[in-house]
């Protein structure tokens, strides 16, 4: 495998994690209104990016391959935790 093909495979196995990340940080930001001591959103985007990747590896580890709904589904709520967690959501 070239190296163009490598980089390909590795930002189409992270491509999930990064759009959930996205839309979570923006979402967060216009539906949970500018609190005070709430992350920034590329802060925001990071944390829940990289508990993202983190359970898709775990997924490919614990499963063998890519692409488990299980994985997809771990993927959602751990990401949903993180970003709730990031906007202070137990102080509403």
């Amino acid at each position: 495998m070239d190296l163009p093909a490598l980089l390909n495979h590795l930002l189409n196995f992270v491509a999930p994690a990064a759009f959930l990340a996205l839309v979570l940080a923006f979402a967060g930001r216009f539906l949970g209104g500018g609190r005070a001591g709430v992350p920034r959103w590329w802060l925001q985007f990071a944390l829940t990016f990289a508990a993202g990747v983190g359970v898709l590896v775990a997924g490919l580890v614990v499963f063998g391959r890519d692409g488990a709904m299980a994985t997809y589904a771990a993927l959602v709520v751990v990401c949903g935790t993180v970003q709730w967690l990031a906007m202070r959501g137990w102080r509403r």
